[in-house]
């Protein structure tokens, strides 16, 4: 993938339901990653508990009369809103900062006409502005979050390599589906790039057997074009548990200016490089020693079935029930754990 010009940034949405799975942090130090390779960049907070804002230094209680992102919500069509209330974090990096408020906006906004889609309205006016929009979404399905997937092009899903991680992925993918089908549908162009796994550890096992039967669920949707995910895939590498990730939004800082030798540091570089393309004129450096995903791995039988084919009765082509599933392939075949 490659950075778009200007005048047609990159909209990501970065969404998991799930809280404490490392959203947050990627959609922030993404961010200053895409900033570091020159291309202007905006992190807009749509969580009420505005943790990408104090991750990059902008403390709402600090801002009590300044705008927000829920001024802009409120206030979709007036341009000087929302450049108002966009900061500079950093050399071209920007944040739309969220506020405690912004919890309100689900019921003041909630019988208003094109309730979900302000925050694209509102984006038009800087459009030219920002190579690059990445959008923190709240761990719910509201009101919030539906203004970030109807302003996003494309959905990033952060995730940890568990179990019931994994299961939400399915209920994720299946909500982006209602968004994008159908009369009702927000934003049919809505497509899913992929996962990215955050505070991984490759060698456990659980962890290998629940990677193993993501990619066996993308490989199979790759063949039923059409749907949003169709494309996705793990984006590698994944990004290692690092205890400099956990403290530098303390700092009000990414993790380039906190650490920038430890892990987290160069696991986000190189997971820019594969969002959004190999800046011209950069080498990628070799592969780190202790590369966190797994090596190549050899053939093992086929997982249980992930996506099944259903008809939704229109006499379209079949659409797949999304389902993700874990094959507890972890004992021995003498009946005792491996």
């Amino acid at each position: 993938m490659t950075t778009e010009g200007r005048n047609t940034p990159r909209r990501i949405a970065f969404m998991n339901q799930k809280g404490g799975v490392g959203k947050t942090t990627t959609t922030v130090n993404l961010a200053a990653a895409c900033a570091r390779r020159g291309t202007p960049t905006l992190v807009v907070d749509l969580d009420p508990q505005a943790h990408a804002s104090l991750h990059l230094g902008v403390d709402p209680a600090d801002r009590m009369d300044d705008a927000s992102v829920y001024d802009v919500l409120l206030n979709p069509d007036d341009p000087e809103t929302i450049r108002e209330a966009i900061v500079e974090a950093d050399e071209n990096l920007f944040v739309l900062p969220s506020e405690t408020d912004l919890a309100a906006a689900e019921f003041e906004l909630g019988d208003q006409p094109g309730r979900n889609t302000r925050l694209r309205s509102a984006l038009q006016s800087v459009r030219g502005r920002f190579g690059a929009v990445l959008i923190d979404c709240p761990p719910s399905l509201g009101l919030l979050t539906l203004n970030g997937l109807a302003a996003a092009g494309e959905v990033i899903i952060p995730m940890q390599a568990h179990f019931l991680a994994l299961q939400g992925v399915g209920k994720l993918l299946e909500t982006i589906r209602l968004l994008t089908t159908g009369e009702r549908a927000i934003n049919p162009d809505l497509t899913v790039t992929g996962v990215i796994l955050c505070m991984h550890d490759h060698q456990a096992a659980h962890t290998r057997e629940v990677v193993e039967d993501l990619e066996a669920f993308f490989a199979e949707a790759a063949e039923l074009p059409g749907l949003p995910w169709s494309s996705a895939r793990v984006l590698r590498p994944a990004v290692r548990r690092n205890i400099k990730l956990a403290e530098c939004p303390s700092f009000g800082q990414t993790i380039f200016e906190y650490a920038p030798e430890a892990n987290g540091a160069k696991d986000y570089a190189a997971l820019a490089e594969t969002v959004f393309g190999r800046p011209a004129g950069v080498i990628s450096p070799e592969p780190r020693a202790d590369d966190s995903s797994p090596p190549p791995e050899p053939a093992t039988p086929e997982p249980e079935q992930s996506v099944s084919a259903t008809t939704d009765g229109s006499g379209e082509d079949p659409v797949p029930e999304v389902r993700v599933v874990v094959s507890h392939n972890t004992r021995t075949q003498d009946g005792r754990g491996a």
